[in-house]
């Protein structure tokens, strides 16, 4: 399923949850990196005014579908999709590593929340080994000196999987810098979903999900910040159906 047009246009290419782990655990066994994005319509607001963060996203190895809308807009183009928000792919990937004996890094958002989610991630996968957990200053430059610092750190650490919780479109920028610099890295970029780990953030409560009302949660609790976002989802929604339709 393709999202957009032109240059900045997306294909979503892991349609459900057991062929992304399949896909990931293939690679750790070959020892190759790869790097995981996960579309919602946030991105898709983003991607045909930034040529940097399309450029980042046509990087990525691996897209799945974050966000109702974008299983909505498969469905309307005859396409099945499964919903794989990266908050709810945390712990299965961790608990995918620490079955394959993959060290784990921890990149992004705060000292305090990777240090509330490493505790949270150890006492539910207690044989999972984080071995790097690194927050960087605030105006990290994702393409500049200190995201090729991280990178050193990442390969001296002898980590294979790296959460990277910095938001878009740093995360998937910082994914697509490193990913050569790493080679034997997975990147899976998950947005707040370390934050939500270590309760530093609230998710929305579980019948709001299964409601498709979690945008509407994050709305209320920061409305400044996300009723504006959300306006502009809204406003590409029309165009990305005709879209979809079209591809029917």
């Amino acid at each position: 399923m393709n999202y957009g047009k032109g240059r900045s246009a997306i294909k979503v290419n892991i349609p459900t949850r057991s062929i992304l782990f399949q896909a990931i655990r293939k690679k750790f066994a070959q020892g190759h990196g790869f790097a995981l994005a996960t579309l919602n319509l946030d991105h898709l607001t983003k991607l045909p005014v930034d040529n940097a963060f399309a450029q980042a996203y046509r990087a990525q190895d691996l897209v799945v579908a974050d966000g109702r809308p974008i299983v909505w807009l498969a469905q309307l183009a005859g396409k099945k999709l499964e919903l794989m928000p990266g908050s709810d792919l945390v712990l299965p990937l961790t608990e995918l590593a620490a079955d394959m004996d993959m060290p784990v890094a921890l990149v992004g958002s705060s000292n305090a929340a990777l240090a509330g989610a490493k505790s949270a991630m150890e006492a539910r996968v207690p044989n999972v080994n984080i071995v790097l957990c690194h927050a960087p200053p605030y105006g990290f430059d994702p393409e500049g000196s200190d995201a090729a610092a991280i990178c050193d750190m990442l390969n001296a650490s002898g980590a294979r999987l790296c959460f990277i919780a910095l938001g878009a479109p740093k995360q998937e920028l910082f994914a697509a810098f490193a990913r050569s610099r790493c080679e034997a890295v997975g990147f899976a970029s998950i947005g707040a979903g370390l934050d939500f780990l270590s309760g530093h953030q609230t998710r929305a409560p579980k019948i709001m999900r299964a409601l498709a009302l979690e945008w509407l949660w994050r709305a209320l609790q920061s409305p400044k910040r996300m009723i504006p976002r959300y306006a502009k989802c809204f406003a590409i929604l029309p165009s990305l159906a005709a879209n979809a339709w079209g591809q029917r």
